[in-house]
């Protein structure tokens, strides 16, 4: 037996804005942006306040821990992705103080008695089988990260470069096609094609709110929440919880559903406005927090719209509609009120006919990615309580 102050130097991060660096800000819930400068390297980040306190996050490079997490530094005796496992173990949202605003101190985290094994080549090898499974994992989130990036290309070539194919299969603009100037949005369009507010063409539904004593990482209704969204607007597997409380069978949204972020915790609003396809991983859908909206729309499929929110434009756009302190909420009429382009009902069509398999095959991806989860979640306790022992 041991404690962790034993294995691990805590200290606190501190406050940062992001830029145009490429060194990665760290908060509780992960990457929270970018900058040029780092104040920690190999090291462990553990979520300090709030909805996020007492996750965990490993960087091995350069990075800078923001003021709501807590860095672990491993001492010289500790091999840092055991003392990672180590804490994942914990549950560390377990030993966190206070009710409405939970947090996690130093003091509490120096103290905490656990089980330790001090050999440092024995500690690499209880972790190795850990290790190649989230490594798997991370490779399969870089297969879905191309194939994203292939619908995102055809998006901007066809509806910001407007070069979608013309009658004779050829590039629209760049072929010469005609484009007029729409005084709206100050810019030309392809001839035909119009601009109108978004508050026409779509319906909003919201998320639950849940008290904290109600959210599980292991068990219950699968719970896609602000921590469920990537930088990039992506969905991240990793990041869904699970609802133990009671809710009605209309709040789930299905496998295929729009859901956009309307919270935000980063503070240059990264992830305010971003949107996802919730993949057909989850029985009979999964629940939506109340930091998180479902969009459906008749006239502009889900395809088309996910890109929408997702691009640089128009999140240049939204995130002034978002107001706050500590956490950001979003205004829905920032929503309602943007003037979308609407482009013809047959191009949309084409557009959702090739994103559909890319759909299919992250949705296979993200099921390995699922049972990866799985498999390693049921084998870290007993890994690091000693039940299993690695020769």
């Amino acid at each position: 037996m041991g404690k962790l102050n034993d294995i691990l130097e805590f200290k606190n991060g501190k406050a940062k804005k992001t830029n145009h660096g490429n060194i990665p800000i760290y908060g509780g819930n992960g990457v929270l942006g970018y900058c040029s400068d780092s104040n920690f390297e190999n090291v462990l980040i553990i979520g300090r306040v709030g909805v996020y306190c007492g996750s965990v996050h490993i960087e091995e490079s350069k990075c800078w821990i923001s003021d709501n997490a807590i860095a672990g530094l491993p001492k010289k005796s500790s091999y840092n992705y055991y003392n990672y496992y180590l804490l994942k173990s914990l549950q560390l949202n377990n030993k966190q103080v206070g009710s409405s605003q939970p947090l996690l101190t130093q003091d509490i985290l120096n103290n905490i008695g656990v089980q330790i094994e001090f050999d440092k080549e024995k500690q690499k090898r209880l972790v190795a089988s850990l290790l190649a499974i989230d490594q798997k994992i991370e490779l399969n989130n870089r297969i879905n990260a191309e194939l994203e990036a292939m619908a995102k290309t055809l998006y901007n070539y066809w509806f910001v470069q407007f070069d979608f194919p013309n009658e004779e299969g050829k590039p629209y603009k760049s072929s010469g096609g005609k484009m007029v100037y729409n005084s709206i949005l100050k810019r030309e369009i392809p001839e035909g094609w119009n601009v109108d507010r978004l508050q026409s063409y779509i319906n909003f539904k919201r998320g639950i709110s849940y008290k904290s004593n109600e959210i599980s990482d292991i068990k219950g209704k699968e719970f896609l929440n602000l921590n469920s969204f990537s930088l990039k607007g992506e969905f991240k597997i990793e990041g869904t919880k699970y609802f133990i409380g009671k809710y009605n069978q209309e709040s789930l949204v299905s496998s295929g559903g729009l859901v956009v972020a309307i919270t935000d915790v980063t503070r240059n609003a990264d992830i305010i406005g971003k949107a996802f396809i919730v993949p057909n991983i989850f029985e009979d859908g999964a629940l939506i927090s109340c930091d998180v909206v479902s969009i459906t729309s008749e006239r502009l499929n889900k395809f088309y719209l996910e890109q929408l929110f997702n691009s640089t434009y128009y999140h240049s756009y939204i995130k002034y509609y978002a107001s706050g302190t500590l956490v950001l909420h979003l205004n829905l009429n920032g929503i309602n009120w943007f003037n979308a382009i609407l482009p013809p009902v047959g191009l949309l069509n084409q557009f959702e006919e090739f994103c559909k398999p890319i759909l299919k095959k992250k949705a296979v991806i993200l099921k390995e990615n699922k049972q990866l989860i799985e498999l390693r979640d049921w084998l870290l306790p007993m890994l690091m309580n000693g039940q299993v022992t690695v020769k």
